[in-house]
């Protein structure tokens, strides 16, 4: 495998070319929208330019998209930060007493108890927790619903905290994976990974039938859709990724 970079269409190409790949892929990586290009080895610089300019509509919209969407500053959980869950606002207050770690909920605030010293990481992985006990209390009674819609059964659901993908699909093991941050957007944005990642398992590519499938069990999964492109999205450091790269057909 070795990397090069080629200027294609106005745009800065970083080109990683790969013995083993059949196929060519495009990314977009947050947060600065940088594009790479997974290649064949034997593929010519011609032949790269020619994909990449035929999909450069689709590339320049999710770049835009990207760039322009929001972002929380970073996170130092403190006391009067802003946190969302289920997309209502809440105020973090930070107490230090005693030697329990717990995270409560009121009407307003999300109330977290920690020892006296508990540095940020302490903080950060207990309120990480506590959205992740949150989101499969919800996940469980959703998919429920969603599987009688679709009318398919996965064989096992898990959260992750992925970066760069709201879900994804392991169709021969039947295994969807849900993203954690989905825990801070409205519960129809969850709803409507699930749905789509469930689609999936009946249509593996994102094709015509694909959609009709869909917005057959979600109508309004448009809504959602743009509930998820335009409330602001966690920090992310440049190259604060995973291995779930920023795929340009994925939630188009």
């Amino acid at each position: 495998m070795h990397n090069e970079e080629m200027t294609i269409g106005g745009l800065l190409i970083e080109v990683i070319r790969k013995k083993n790949l059949k196929n060519l892929y495009i990314r977009v990586n947050p947060p600065e929208g940088n594009v790479t290009v997974s290649t064949p080895t034997e593929l010519s610089d011609e032949d790269i330019k020619l994909f990449v300019l035929k999909k450069l509509p689709e590339i320049t919209k999710v770049r835009d998209r990207m760039l322009s969407q929001e972002r929380q500053s970073k996170r130092e959980y403190v006391s009067g930060e802003s946190h969302y869950l289920w997309g209502k606002l809440y105020r973090l207050q930070v107490v230090y007493e005693g030697t329990q770690h717990k995270v409560v909920k009121t009407p307003t605030k999300i109330i977290m108890t920690v020892p006296a010293g508990a540095g940020i990481e302490t903080r950060e992985r207990l309120l990480t927790e506590w959205y992740r006990q949150e989101l499969k209390r919800v996940l469980e009674s959703m998919v429920i619903g969603c599987e009688k819609k679709a009318g398919v059964h996965a064989d096992e659901f898990r959260i992750k905290n992925m970066r760069t993908r709201w879900g994804t699909c392991n169709i021969e093991k039947r295994r969807i994976w849900i993203n954690l941050q989905l825990a801070k957007k409205p519960m129809e944005c969850l709803e409507y990974v699930v749905i789509h990642e469930l689609v999936h398992l009946l249509e593996k590519n994102h094709t015509h039938r694909f959609n009709v499938l869909v917005e057959e069990c979600f109508p309004t999964w448009r809504e959602a859709k743009k509930l998820l492109v335009t409330m602001p999205l966690d920090y992310m450091d440049k190259g604060d990724t995973d291995d779930e790269q920023a795929d340009i057909e994925r939630y188009l």
